[in-house]
């Protein structure tokens, strides 16, 4: 069985499924373009964010069997396109949680006490510390949007630091809410009306989309910070450009912007521009919410061993539904 990897994943993955008699092309960057010449010869196909699994793609795609995202997230792949042909498709959603929250608290951080801002700062030689006055979160409410795996571990987090939690989720049980201490919100506008901070972690869809736009931003507190180790796009850019701006929003932390860069690209071959990254209240991390030795090593192993399980026959659980490879 042959497999294709096009983008990074942990070394340990590949040598798992090598050792489980898998022949793996390591082709990490390919274009789309290359890769719609060569996916006829694969009998699994592994991404990450960037490679779009799309109908296209999989007309061409004569042998394959399975498709694998190392992570979570599943907006690049068209599941609906998979299921017709019997694809499944996996995923690892458990096992960067942890890392993804931890980057969440740390953007948190972050946009209350100008740590970026006083860093560049202090490498410039500038050490005027009365310039990068802060706030404590110790005692301010923070607005949770999405309460699943990582909303809760960001929950109990800033709780540990002294923060009232307030939370927005309709597809969660009340018993989670008050397990986790969480004030439930019964609808979005009632929590943005209250945060301090805002934090979002959800996925992509039709719904989610532009969930935090210029109306919602209206609603927000003057100086409410907004975070996101979501997908691009959950949070319209533009509105919060104009709101970052006039400072009604005080700071923002992203890990993801849309488009994403070349990821793969050294500095001095990127040509990348963004509104956002014009701003210095606007902290900017490359899509690193995963982006742990912890996370990489679970990832890669889990993702590996799931595929082993798929191609000798052992039930897998499918985001799209197929718990078992087509015949």
């Amino acid at each position: 069985m042959n497999i294709i990897v096009t983008e990074r994943i942990a070394e340990i993955g590949i040598y798992y499924l090598r050792e489980n008699g898998f022949t793996v092309d390591a082709c990490l960057g390919i274009s789309q373009a290359d890769l719609l010449r060569h996916i006829a010869r694969y009998d699994g196909l592994i991404v990450r964010s960037v490679t779009r699994v799309n109908d296209e793609l999989l007309a061409g795609a004569e042998r394959l069997k399975i498709v694998g995202r190392a992570g979570n997230g599943r907006d690049n792949i068209d599941l609906a396109a998979c299921t017709l042909r019997g694809i499944p498709v996996i995923n690892t959603p458990a096992a960067n949680a942890m890392s993804t929250a931890e980057l969440a608290v740390g953007l948190i951080f972050a946009a209350f006490r100008n740590i970026p801002q006083a860093y560049h700062a202090g490498k410039a030689k500038d050490f005027r510390r009365a310039v990068y006055f802060g706030h404590e979160l110790h005692g301010k409410t923070a607005g949770i949007i999405g309460l699943g795996r990582i909303g809760s571990l960001v929950a109990a987090k800033l709780s540990a630091m002294g923060m009232k939690i307030i939370a927005y989720d309709p597809y969660i049980a009340a018993d989670k809410f008050a397990a986790l201490d969480a004030e439930k919100c019964d609808t979005l506008q009632a929590l943005l009306r209250r945060a301090d901070v805002i934090t979002l972690h959800v996925p992509k869809t039709q719904e989610t989309t532009d969930l935090i736009a210029a109306p919602e931003l209206d609603l927000c507190k003057p100086g409410v910070r907004i975070v996101s180790t979501s997908r691009a796009g959950i949070v319209n850019e533009r509105a919060l450009h104009i709101a970052l701006r006039s400072a009604h929003v005080a700071a923002a932390g992203l890990d993801i912007l849309e488009p994403e860069p070349d990821f793969e690209a050294a500095p001095g071959e990127q040509d990348y521009r963004h509104p956002l990254l014009d701003l210095d209240n606007a902290i900017v991390t490359p899509h690193s919410g995963g982006s742990t030795e912890e996370a990489e090593h679970t990832i890669r192993l889990t993702l590996a061993r799931l595929f082993t399980k798929a191609f000798t026959g052992e039930p897998i659980a499918a985001a799209n539904n197929l718990s078992r490879l087509r015949a």
